[in-house]
Protein backbone atom coordinates (compact mmCIF):
# COMPACT_ATOMS: atom_id res chain seq x y z
CA UNK A 1 0.00 0.00 0.00
CA UNK A 2 1.23 2.89 -1.06
CA UNK A 3 1.78 5.53 2.04
CA UNK A 4 0.30 9.45 1.58
CA UNK A 5 2.55 12.10 1.78
CA UNK A 6 2.04 14.33 4.65
CA UNK A 7 3.19 18.17 6.48
CA UNK A 8 2.40 19.72 9.49
CA UNK A 9 -0.18 20.92 10.23
CA UNK A 10 0.06 24.51 11.23
CA UNK A 11 -3.03 26.62 12.38
CA UNK A 12 -1.59 29.86 11.22
CA UNK A 13 -1.91 29.09 7.35
CA UNK A 14 -5.82 28.77 8.66
CA UNK A 15 -6.38 32.59 10.34
CA UNK A 16 -7.31 33.93 7.22
CA UNK A 17 -9.40 36.82 8.42
CA UNK A 18 -9.90 38.88 11.80
CA UNK A 19 -12.73 36.93 12.63
CA UNK A 20 -10.75 33.67 12.13
CA UNK A 21 -7.98 35.06 14.90
CA UNK A 22 -10.26 36.16 17.60
CA UNK A 23 -12.79 33.10 17.54
CA UNK A 24 -9.40 30.74 17.68
CA UNK A 25 -8.18 32.78 20.62
CA UNK A 26 -11.70 32.76 22.48
CA UNK A 27 -11.37 28.92 22.20
CA UNK A 28 -7.77 29.00 23.84
CA UNK A 29 -8.66 31.34 26.55
CA UNK A 30 -12.12 29.39 27.33
CA UNK A 31 -9.64 25.86 27.53
CA UNK A 32 -7.96 27.96 30.51
CA UNK A 33 -4.41 26.44 29.36
CA UNK A 34 -2.06 29.05 29.76
CA UNK A 35 0.12 27.30 27.39
CA UNK A 36 -2.52 26.97 24.56
CA UNK A 37 -3.10 30.69 24.87
CA UNK A 38 0.04 31.74 24.45
CA UNK A 39 0.48 29.63 21.53
CA UNK A 40 -2.61 30.61 20.12
CA UNK A 41 -1.29 33.78 20.30
CA UNK A 42 1.97 33.09 18.52
CA UNK A 43 -0.29 31.41 15.79
CA UNK A 44 -1.93 34.98 15.49
CA UNK A 45 1.07 36.60 15.56
CA UNK A 46 2.60 34.24 12.76
CA UNK A 47 -0.38 34.64 10.45
CA UNK A 48 -0.45 38.10 10.85
CA UNK A 49 3.27 38.75 10.87
CA UNK A 50 5.86 37.61 13.44
CA UNK A 51 8.29 40.56 12.39
CA UNK A 52 5.62 43.34 12.24
CA UNK A 53 3.87 42.42 15.50
CA UNK A 54 7.32 42.10 17.30
CA UNK A 55 7.99 45.44 16.25
CA UNK A 56 4.41 46.95 17.45
CA UNK A 57 4.93 45.06 20.98
CA UNK A 58 8.26 46.46 21.26
CA UNK A 59 9.73 43.40 21.55
CA UNK A 60 13.06 40.53 19.87
CA UNK A 61 11.04 38.74 17.20
CA UNK A 62 13.40 35.87 18.53
CA UNK A 63 12.38 36.17 22.01
CA UNK A 64 8.12 36.35 20.70
CA UNK A 65 8.72 33.28 19.06
CA UNK A 66 9.73 31.28 22.19
CA UNK A 67 7.54 32.97 24.18
CA UNK A 68 4.69 31.87 22.60
CA UNK A 69 5.62 28.67 21.82
CA UNK A 70 3.57 25.82 23.32
CA UNK A 71 6.68 25.37 25.82
CA UNK A 72 7.14 29.21 26.25
CA UNK A 73 6.47 30.67 29.57
CA UNK A 74 5.44 34.43 28.62
CA UNK A 75 5.31 37.22 31.41
CA UNK A 76 1.20 38.81 31.27
CA UNK A 77 2.57 42.03 30.37
CA UNK A 78 4.20 40.39 27.46
CA UNK A 79 1.10 38.76 26.84
CA UNK A 80 -0.75 42.50 26.82
CA UNK A 81 1.73 44.08 24.52
CA UNK A 82 1.26 41.39 22.24
CA UNK A 83 -2.48 41.41 22.30
CA UNK A 84 -2.60 44.73 21.58
CA UNK A 85 -0.36 44.79 18.83
CA UNK A 86 -2.37 42.26 17.71
CA UNK A 87 -5.11 44.91 17.51
CA UNK A 88 -7.28 43.16 19.53
CA UNK A 89 -8.86 43.31 23.48
CA UNK A 90 -9.32 40.90 26.47
CA UNK A 91 -12.24 41.47 27.84
CA UNK A 92 -14.06 39.62 31.76
CA UNK A 93 -17.35 38.34 32.18
CA UNK A 94 -18.65 36.49 34.77
CA UNK A 95 -19.26 32.72 34.28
Amino acid sequence: MAKTPTRPWDAAEHLETDEDMVLYLEAALESSDASLVAAALGDIARAKGMTEIAREAGLGRESLYKALSPEGNPEFATVLKVVRALGLKLHAKAV
